[in-house]
């Protein structure tokens, strides 16, 4: 549903201090957001107060309140972020916040009204910090939040709180999720508001029948104490899910009879569908390779389905890797939605009508198209990231949305990798450009035209100051498979002398490694700071824009064809006559510590030093959602994950290895390294090992943790591969 556009003169009249209104000298565009429904910007700093910036009016500014504002009404100034109601005359202020699992999503909300500069704290008398992704009713009267797995409404004049849900434990969660759905199906926020305020959509969890895996924390007290993680490995149903509607007025709840078994199907992604009568819903089915998408109408809770797709591996459903955004976006006023889908081969973006019965492919080629806004105004305009020449970078390109016609948005001079921030009438864009060898840079756009606005003057790309020279490459193994790959060369390099070389590899569904952006990695770079050079390079069932048949080769095949791909690359680049291939070395973490572990394992002597961290040693060992997406179920599959497991290979190992763990670690337990160490000791295999007592996946808590991994990193590489040109 497109909303309407607020202009700049509704802030005027809300009542802030007159003499705010300027033109802005400085804008800073990393710190800017859009409004929900508009093209304006907003910024907050305690010093600049909160100041919105109009583009289409020459970039001027205007305060809406001051920190000495909010002090003055008893509200702090330390923010982590803000959510504005519809009409932007309150804002909910998100403070002393906590982690809850990979981002700090629990805290407390405190609510200030612009007009009447007077504020309160939401949520009187539940625990502190623990409320989570309040939100304001669409008429500005209500907001509503969880607290301990429970939903409250809250009346913004009054401040009664009313509990919408009751039966929330540890174990039943309303209106957020369990580990597994936010780790694998990037699942957080859950609850969602009607457009009419009379009702409010959620999903019920239950993971009753979730065992929990128990860590171990033996330093935080005299006795040791249990960590229990609720967690699903592969083979273990999953929690049940369900999605609710609860009228706000009297707390009643209709559950949507959405078919199939609860326990074998996901409900990743649920929101209303343009309308307060009727739910969009869509359902995976345990394997993944199903989807079906629902229309529900609240009043009964019955459930058309207007979209059916299968696959032969899987399908994604949550697009780019953003935390709860849809997999469809609602266009012609409800009348139809647009959705991606590999069906074709290629991920493609298609426009379907409301019942189901009609479906346009918009970006049609062979390339693979990922959604970033649409425009309705005239014909219609669908703006969608593109690399048909280049799988390394990214560009802007727009089709129509009634007639399709793909032309690309980005200007040729902007080579290397571009991302779009673009306001949500599709007016305005924050477009940031980078590649290898050019620093990020940031301007304010109009589009179509991708016409600058802001800053003044002629671009500058800034070339990255650097000692090391970086360098993209393609590499064709011996089974005909082109990889993309990044090259790091030490300061003072010289194509006559030999070089040591380290592999930095991930090679999973997860993420690709070879992108044509700045090259950060701070281990790496010290590498490079002691002579090795550094290769990473992009196997087969990587999310590279290379058609699903290249990404999808790796069903069934974790572990096995992804470490066949880097181990043939790795043999090929060893022709370089400047690489000295006896001093080889492999580094990866989480998936690519299992990916250094299989290279070690199944190419022993291609890799004369391993450094390994977090990695899945036994694919068995992994949560069911991410490892049964890509390896089917065990119990149709066990030939397969033992074939992509490390641990079966581990009596083959030659060489160097180092192994690093934190035993607090809740996404990769400590459980694989305990495993490995096993099987490395009962085949008398010799090997390094590192445990970090309570830290987790990113081995970061702690005073002098991160030096001491990088001290340890550096100093493991430098004794078993010598570094420098020979």
């Amino acid at each position: 549903m497109r909303l309407r556009e607020l202009s700049l003169a509704t802030f005027l009249l809300l009542g802030t201090a007159p003499g705010l209104f300027a033109q802005a000298p400085t804008v800073s565009l990393s710190r800017a957001q859009w409004f929900p429904d508009s093209h304006l910007l907003w910024t907050w700093s305690s010093n600049q107060g909160m100041t919105t910036v109009d583009p289409s009016a020459q970039m001027q500014t205007h305060t809406l309140f001051t920190a000495e504002d909010l002090k003055n009404a008893g509200l702090p100034t330390e923010i982590d972020h803000l959510v504005w109601s519809d009409d932007k005359t309150k804002v909910l202020i998100f403070t002393n916040t906590q982690r809850v699992w990979r981002a700090r999503t629990r805290g407390d909300y405190w609510l200030y009204d612009l007009s009447t500069k007077q504020g309160h704290q939401l949520g009187k008398g539940l625990p502190v910090s623990s409320l989570m992704f309040a939100k304001i009713s669409p008429d500005g009267t209500k907001a509503a939040y969880v607290s301990k797995h429970n939903i409250y409404v809250e009346d913004l004049s009054s401040g009664a709180i009313t509990p919408l849900t009751t039966d929330g434990t540890a174990k039943i969660i309303n209106g957020t999720f369990d580990w597994a759905y936010e780790e694998e199906l990037a699942c957080r926020d859950g609850f969602r508001w009607s457009p009419d305020s009379k009702h409010i959509a959620f999903w019920r969890i239950d993971a009753t029948d979730i065992r929990f895996f128990d860590m171990i924390d033996n330093t935080d007290s005299l006795y040791s104490f249990v960590v229990p993680v609720e967690y699903p490995k592969t083979g273990e149903d999953p929690s049940a899910a369900r999605i609710g509607v609860i009228d706000v007025a009297n707390g009643s709840t209709r559950w949507m009879d959405i078919p199939g078994d609860q326990k074998q199907h996901y409900l990743p992604r649920m929101d209303w569908a343009g309308n307060g009568n009727e739910l969009i819903v869509a359902q995976l089915n345990r394997h993944q390779n199903e989807v079906n998408v629902f229309l529900c109408t609240v009043a009964d809770g019955a459930a058309h389905s207007i979209y059916h797709e299968t696959s032969d591996s899987w399908i994604d459903v949550s697009g780019p890797f953003e935390y709860d955004s849809a997999p469809w976006t609602w266009v012609d006023h409800g009348k139809s939605f647009l959705w991606t889908s590999e069906k074709d081969g290629w991920r493609h973006i298609y426009r379907i009508s409301r019942d189901g019965s009609k479906e346009t492919l918009l970006t049609k080629g062979s390339f693979d198209a990922d959604f970033a806004a649409v425009d309705e105004t005239g014909k219609g305009t669908v703006y969608f990231y593109a690399t048909p020449y280049d799988a390394t970078q990214n560009y802007l390109y727009k089709t129509g949305l009634s007639k399709p016609d793909t032309i690309r948005v980005t200007p040729a001079v902007f080579d290397g990798t571009n991302n779009y921030n673009i306001s949500p009438d599709a007016r305005y864009a924050v477009h940031t450009n980078m590649s290898l060898n050019i620093a990020p840079n940031l301007r304010l756009v109009a589009l179509p035209g991708n016409t600058k606005i802001y800053p003044e003057g002629a671009d500058d790309r800034k070339p990255l100051k650097s000692e090391f020279t970086y360098r993209k490459f393609k590499v064709t193994t011996a089974d005909n498979v082109t990889m993309d790959g990044i090259l790091s060369l030490p300061a003072g390099f010289d194509s006559t002398r030999k070089y040591p070389v380290l592999f930095y590899v991930y090679g999973e569904p997860a993420s690709a490694t070879a992108k044509d952006v700045p090259q950060r990695n701070g281990m790496l770079m010290s590498a490079l700071a002691k002579g090795y050079v550094v290769i990473t390079m992009d196997n087969r069932g990587t999310p590279a824009p290379k058609g699903a048949a290249w990404r999808k080769s790796i069903y069934r095949n974790v572990g096995f064809i992804n470490a066949h791909d880097q181990a043939m690359a790795t043999r090929e680049v060893l022709k370089w006559p400047w690489l000295d291939s006896t001093r080889t070395a492999v580094f990866g973490w989480s998936g690519g510590g299992s990916m250094t572990l299989n290279l070690m394992f199944q190419y022993p002597g291609l890799y004369k030093t391993g450094i390994a961290v977090a990695a899945v040693t036994n694919l068995r060992f992994y949560d069911n959602i991410y490892e049964e997406r890509y390896m089917g179920l065990p119990s149709e599959a066990a030939a397969d994950y033992a074939k992509g497991s490390p641990i079966t290979y581990a009596k083959n190992l030659q060489g160097n290895l180092l192994y690093i763990h934190g035993t607090g670690d809740d996404n990769v337990h400590y459980q694989n390294a305990e495993a490995l160490v096993n099987e490395l000791v009962k085949y008398n295999k010799q090997f390094s090992f590192m445990a970090y007592p309570n830290r987790t996946h990113g081995i970061f808590e702690g005073p002098g943790t991160t030096q001491h991994l990088q001290t340890l990193w550096i100093n493991y590489l430098t004794s078993h591969v010598e570094p420098g040109p020979r």
